[in-house]
């Protein structure tokens, strides 16, 4: 299996993207499109919260994973196993994965029958699927100390009518079904509706009028913000345009003492990067799942 290994010039260190960055990226164009799912972890890798950013791609030709470690790239492909390592300021980091028999529905992500684990130290600091008896006597590593925290997923969806995804909004509870249709043609005004598990929660009419919008959802008793803006599936050529959704947790209220909050105890390596130490870092990230929705033709 080939498996590669790129060091960038710079080291970035734990960066939380801002939202107003989320915002305005556009991960894809219509030339280079495929069904990717991003996931971006705050894990614990000696003794610093730093990002672990992994990548799960598929195109017409195949699946890959890419995994990120700060500066480092390492990528795999699907359906394979393997094992690398590579160094993160100083310190080895492992990749052990296992997916030739990784199931998929519909995502790029697999659901089940798969591991990808991340190990520093001999503690297993990032663990990924179901098969986790095996990655632990595989890595012959102990769980770490603190466990990795999902701070955003990512997903570029494409599709006719129906745009489906997954997301855990508490890491104790259970995960979402989330289907998104929409009805964009036709007699009659264009229409979209948002269910979660089946139940419709969200449902647009005069979605001429109404592209952009927000609303908050009370999803087994916590509140959850949904944002959407879907003027280019009105608005631009057949093919070309996405819509795009955010759903976070939490209530608009809270947004005012979130901004003000603040986290003490990182070091700056001069570039705006900070890391923060696991003694003095404290405030878990808040998760935010952001879905491009592209309307195939």
């Amino acid at each position: 299996m080939a498996f590669h290994q790129t060091v960038r010039t710079q080291s970035l260190g734990y960066r939380q993207p801002p939202l107003a960055e989320k915002l305005t990226e556009d991960p894809v164009t219509n030339k280079t499109a495929q069904s990717t799912v991003t996931c971006v972890y705050q894990t614990s890798i000696a003794g610093f919260w730093r990002n672990v950013t992994v990548q799960w791609c598929k195109n017409l030709m195949n699946h890959s994973l890419s995994i990120t470690v700060d500066s480092l790239i390492a990528m795999a492909l699907l359906e394979q196993k393997g094992f690398k390592s590579f160094d993160v300021d100083g310190n080895q980091v492992d990749v052990y994965w296992d997916l030739r028999s990784a199931k998929f529905s519909g995502s790029p992500e697999p659901c089940t029958d798969y591991y990808v684990a991340l190990v520093s130290d001999e503690e297993v600091v990032l663990l990924l699927g179901d098969y986790k008896k095996k990655a632990y006597k595989r890595t012959k590593s102990r769980p770490a100390l603190v466990d990795a925290t999902l701070c955003y997923k990512r997903e570029n969806v494409f599709a006719k009518k129906c745009f489906s995804t997954r997301a855990k909004f508490d890491e104790r509870k259970q995960e979402h079904d989330i289907v998104i249709e929409s009805s964009t043609t036709g007699p009659r005004d264009p229409e979209m509706w948002i269910s979660i598990d089946g139940i419709v929660l969200i449902h647009v009419r005069n979605l001429q009028w109404k592209f952009r919008g927000n609303q908050t959802l009370v999803l087994n008793k916590q509140p959850v913000q949904v944002f959407w803006d879907v003027h280019d599936w009105l608005f631009s050529s057949p093919g070309t345009g996405h819509g795009f959704f955010i759903f976070k947790p939490g209530s608009p209220e809270s947004e005012s003492d979130r901004d003000g909050s603040s986290r003490g105890g990182g070091d700056s390596d001069g570039s705006g990067s900070k890391y923060f130490s696991t003694q003095s870092y404290t405030t878990a990230p808040e998760f935010c799942l952001f879905l491009y929705a592209w309307k195939m033709e």
